[in-house]
């Protein structure tokens, strides 16, 4: 069937249409930004540590996954400095376990086991760390902390952008978390990562605000085994 050619009144019409769509959507994307930051940031408030010596002891701290390397094969300093992180608060007593926590979706990724090696390396006994193969997500990784492993005291563990996210998951789900920020990232790769991190607050604002949302997978609850 031929279209009929649009009259000039509906060209109006249609035109004043996408202007609407093309001021709105961008204002809506930065409402969002804005909110999701003032949250986030609200909820971290007077919570994250970078020191040692800020940290309460906490019998267990929560370590947040990531790639052991990058594409290019070299070691992934955000990974890196995330394990520095996690031996500085063990040996300075602050926590007695590492509950290591990342994604093992395929056979050959598996990101809680490469902490545990590289937490083994550094001297941090087999029996001191605990891993989630199921920590998909930074909310996946809280939200079983608790509800899995019986945790509603922690220590999280990784950058301070991704600290203060967590902690608002964290908020959410009744948990009592401080964070500990392990050495911020530089260069293009760092700057890039930060930039994405205004995606993820929006995202995590919508799964806890709107859609409720929980982890991917639960299961049977596993006990950590702490003096304290």
């Amino acid at each position: 069937m031929k279209l009929l050619p649009l009259t000039r009144k509906q060209r109006l019409r249609l035109l004043g249409f996408a202007l609407v769509v093309l001021v709105t959507l961008p204002l809506s994307a930065l409402v969002l930004i804005v909110v999701a930051k003032r949250e986030v940031e609200a909820a971290a408030q007077g919570r994250v540590a970078s020191t040692v010596d800020e940290v309460p002891p906490t019998p267990v701290a929560l370590v947040l996954g990531c790639s052991r390397t990058l594409e290019s094969g070299a070691e992934n300093p955000f990974f890196a400095n995330r394990i520095d992180a996690a031996v500085e608060l063990y040996e300075a007593g602050k926590v007695e376990v590492l509950l290591v926590s990342g994604d093992n979706s395929r056979p050959d990724y598996d990101e809680s086991s490469d902490m545990k090696a590289a937490l083994m390396v550094r001297g941090v006994p087999a029996n001191a760390i605990v891993c989630d193969y199921a920590g998909f997500s930074t909310l996946d990784s809280v939200v079983r902390a608790k509800e899995v492993f019986g945790q509603t005291r922690l220590v999280v563990v990784s950058q301070g952008f991704h600290v203060r996210r967590a902690l608002y998951i964290a908020q959410a789900h009744g948990i009592e978390a401080t964070g500990y920020t392990a050495d911020r990232v530089g260069g293009a790769g760092g700057r890039i990562v930060r930039l994405r991190e205004s995606l993820a607050r929006v995202k995590v604002l919508l799964d806890v605000r709107v859609l409720h949302r929980g982890p991917k997978f639960l299961g049977e609850p596993v006990a950590i085994a702490t003096k304290s």
